[in-house]
């Protein structure tokens, strides 16, 4: 318990500075030196030093959007099998509970933007609530093929000791649909590109910046760690399917999921620097292959078990 307790906090406190290495990537493909990698802790600390304004069309709705949201991504965490360690908390059924907490802090921030009775703020709003619908589907997809596969609903029953390497020799081949699947779904839940660009700061091509435009300081800051975190969650289950083996040895095992962590940040980097953001139209589609692609892994693999 107290190893989960610690890699949790260290979850916490390292996903600004995997974050930064997206920066890293994109600079080096600009011909750029880049911010230091530890951009993003300086970022927080110039927010939480500052003070928050809110606008008098507001509500106590605006000032729980940003606390709900890191709130529910610092819980989640607590169910994640970090590293190939048992979580913090874990029950049958807890993966509709993260499920259902991920979606009560798109709830609230969705809520958030829309409280502020702003336009562009409503218009990412709306597109914040339509996208992830998709990416939902294809993860209650993967989830079905784990669950057939083990017969149990908890995330570690999947990622935890020698439990993903089970996974391959069971499904094989269709977990290298399920990896480009999750790969997609962090894309675009965490409003990167191709679905999103986190760097622009055009009000008609945005959808999670703009919802967040009249956030200032301290809640701001919270929104920010809440989306670092939100990323390392995703980028977590991916680096335990692309490298699943069990060492033996927990300092091992430690430094071949952090070498995961770094292959999963480097790959989005690359994206965002060799492909330009998708036209708006176009985003449904690109989601949609995340799901295609989790029901193709299923029937193939339901098939073989059978």
């Amino acid at each position: 318990m107290i190893e989960s307790i610690i890699l949790w906090l260290f979850a916490i406190s390292a996903a600004p500075f995997f974050s930064a290495m997206i920066l890293k990537v994109k600079a080096f493909f600009g011909g750029r030196k880049g911010p230091p990698l530890l951009i993003n802790y300086y970022t927080l600390i110039k927010l939480f030093k500052k003070g928050s304004v809110y606008s008098t069309s507001t509500t106590i709705m605006f000032k729980l959007g940003p606390i709900i949201s890191l709130g529910s991504a610092i819980t989640v965490l607590m169910f994640l099998p970090i590293a190939g360690q048992q979580a913090i908390f874990s029950f049958n059924g807890d993966i509709i509970f993260i499920l259902y907490t991920m979606g009560l802090s798109r709830f609230f921030t969705i809520a958030a933007a829309m409280d502020t009775a702003s336009p562009f703020e409503g218009m990412g709003a709306a597109r914040e609530a339509y996208f992830p619908i998709i990416c939902e589907a294809a993860t209650f997809m993967i989830f079905i093929l784990f669950y057939r596969l083990t017969g149990e609903l908890q995330l570690s029953a999947y990622f935890s000791g020698d439990n993903t390497i089970a996974l391959w020799n069971l499904a094989g081949a269709p977990l290298l649909f399920i990896i480009f699947s999750f790969f997609i779904i962090l894309l675009t839940e965490n409003s990167r590109v191709p679905a999103d660009d986190p760097a622009t700061h055009l009000e008609l091509t945005m959808i999670h910046e703009v919802m967040v435009l009249d956030h200032s300081g301290p809640d701001l800051g919270l929104i920010e760690l809440g989306s670092f975190c939100k990323l390392f969650f995703y980028s977590t289950i991916i680096s335990r399917l692309i490298l699943p083996f069990d060492l033996g040895f927990p300092g091992l095992a430690f430094v071949l999921y952090l070498l995961g962590l770094a292959l999963v940040y480097i790959a989005v980097g690359v994206i965002e620097s060799i492909i330009a953001r998708y036209r708006m139209d176009a985003v449904p589609q690109f989601v949609l292959t995340s799901f295609a692609l989790a029901f193709f892994a299923t029937i193939i693999t339901l098939e073989f078990i059978r």
